[in-house]
């Protein structure tokens, strides 16, 4: 959001506090508007070098005052930690960053996690490469020099090739993402019967039973 002033002031006049006043004035507003149409605002800012900040606070703050930092439920801090590249020698090229994602503020769940994350360019976040990267840090994924397996199944060679071979076999991708939360603890395992059946299954047999024998003692009534 730009002033009004600032659009039609000169490029040299200083606008001190303008934009500050001007996104606290639309949070206000934005707050009933976007509960009564249960909509979610995403705003993306920019970080800038703190003025006369002494060597034990941060030294770089984000634009906009401080409006916009009490009404957001959710605030994360995205930096690059590193390049991601892709083939050998002369063929090598960058595909994309690594990321450092930090919760530095959330009102609806526990703060101050980080996470890693690659961002591929023209693909964003690939799911699948996120389930190869913590089912080997998990032990459910192996690794033995370029290749990855799972199981006694061998899924490819390199991070581009199993994560392409993991979008081609969903069900696949699916089995090691709830082995991955289990193992993480977010799910609980899910374990079958002593018989091997599924609770399900073994709820459907007395039932099955319970008609057939009503039919008999109809059976019998009769004769």
């Amino acid at each position: 959001l730009v002033p009004e002033a600032e659009i039609a002031g000169a490029m040299g006049d200083a606008q001190v506090g303008l934009q500050a006043r001007l996104m606290s004035q639309a949070m206000r507003k934005l707050t009933g508007v976007t509960s009564q149409s249960k909509t979610t605002v995403v705003f993306i800012n920019q970080i800038r070098s703190k003025i006369n900040t002494g060597p034990w606070g941060p030294s770089t703050t984000t634009s906009g005052g401080l409006a916009l930092k009490f009404y957001a439920s959710a605030r994360l801090e995205i930096r690059r930690i590193g390049g991601l590249e892709e083939g050998v020698g002369a063929d090598k090229s960058k595909i994309g960053n690594q990321t450092l994602v930090k919760v530095v503020k959330n009102k609806l769940a526990p703060p101050f996690r980080e996470a890693k994350l690659d961002i591929i360019y023209g693909r964003g976040i690939v799911r699948q490469r996120e389930l190869i990267t913590l089912g080997e840090e998990l032990g459910i994924v192996k690794k033995s020099g370029a290749w990855y397996s799972y199981g006694e199944t061998q899924l490819g060679q390199g991070m581009v090739k199993t994560a392409d071979f993991l979008s081609e076999q969903p069900e696949m991708a699916g089995e090691i993402e709830q082995a991955i939360r289990e193992r993480a603890g977010l799910v609980k395992p899910a374990r079958p019967e002593a018989n091997g059946r599924s609770p399900t299954e073994h709820n459907a047999e007395p039932a099955t039973k319970s008609k057939g024998a009503k039919r008999e003692r109809a059976k019998t009534a009769k004769a």
